[in-house]
């Protein structure tokens, strides 16, 4: 069966808005025990994608429902479709200071600070970002529902995957490049047994931690 086009779905929830530029923004890696949070924007200005020049997104989904190969293919058709896009990288040392929620949060506000203006229409994927941001409407799920959150979830998702199979190299016994952070049984045991490298966050309760400080005790 070939892959539906939910793009097409998508990107007529933007337009319904009414606005000639939409910007949403996203974020990945939240849920790591190592790593960076990732926090993109998008700006689609829906006066320019007609006809051949939105082809590229007709495949566009939120991020976790594609796979790798469909996400780096997503990447370039956003690259290539988009206004602007612009990304933040939030390292393991600012969550611990900040906290995970409000390092996310402030990284949102930067990003729709960033495309507005000229962004009319400003989305957020379920999250209210207070009265510092730009006016925007917060989408319960709205990367299964607006192509431009869709757009920067797959940014976000793309550079941290990327990145992490960089920290593969610098870290390679913990298996970056496989769970690019997530908690896994054998990324637990890595950490039980080897203790948490400088980019995992300090700050997550995590039972790994406990049993690697235990060991170092003894």
């Amino acid at each position: 069966m070939p892959p539906k086009r939910t793009g097409l779905k998508l990107l007529q929830f933007d337009r319904k808005l009414g606005a000639r530029f939409v910007a949403g923004v996203d974020e990945a890696g939240r849920g790591p025990l190592a790593g960076p949070l990732v926090v993109a924007g998008v700006l689609l200005d829906y006066e320019c994608l007609h006809d051949h020049k939105v082809r590229p997104l007709a495949f566009l989904n939120d991020s976790k429902q594609c796979t790798p190969a469909r996400r780096e293919e997503l990447f370039r058709a956003v690259v290539s479709c988009a206004e602007q896009v612009v990304v933040r990288v939030i390292p393991p040392g600012d969550i611990d200071r900040n906290g995970l929620h409000k390092s996310n949060l402030a990284g949102l506000r930067a990003m729709l600070h960033a495309l507005s203006p000229p962004a009319e229409a400003c989305l957020v994927d379920g999250f209210r970002l207070g009265p510092t941001a730009p006016e925007h409407r917060a989408i319960v799920d709205g990367d299964e529902k607006s192509a431009a959150i869709a757009a920067a979830s797959i940014v976000a998702k793309v550079v941290r995957d990327r990145a992490m199979r960089r920290m593969d190299a610098l870290f390679p016994h913990y298996g970056f490049s496989s769970h690019v952070g997530y908690i896994t049984p054998g990324h637990s045991a890595v950490v039980r047994e080897r203790g948490p490298s400088q980019i995992h966050r300090r700050s997550f309760q995590a039972l790994c931690y406990a049993d690697a400080e235990v060991r170092a005790i003894a």
